[in-house]
């Protein structure tokens, strides 16, 4: 099963975070199917950059996000699109 969720980037107390599709199982840092967007939360907006057309892909395919990434894409619309999409 695919997971939408953070894997860790930077330096020590200075992280920055991409957001993934990978398979449930694997280790956090390990091999992503999809890089999909990053995350950066020592700004003080907390810049979110998400390739939505990728993760709304994803989403419909049945991959599962994490709370952390999932509210990320509420934060940024797209999950919103997503559940539009979902009714219609």
């Amino acid at each position: 099963m695919l997971k939408l969720r953070l894997t860790r980037l930077g330096r020590k107390k200075q992280p920055v975070y991409r957001i993934v599709a990978m398979e449930a199982l694997g280790k956090r840092d390990g091999k992503a199917v999809a890089y999909l967007g990053t995350f950066n939360p020592l700004f003080a907006e907390n810049q979110v950059k998400v390739n939505e057309e990728e993760v709304l892909k994803f989403l419909s395919n049945g991959a599962q996000p994490t709370q952390t990434v999932k509210s990320l894409l509420v934060k940024t619309g797209t999950w919103a699109k997503f559940e539009e999409s979902k009714r219609k």
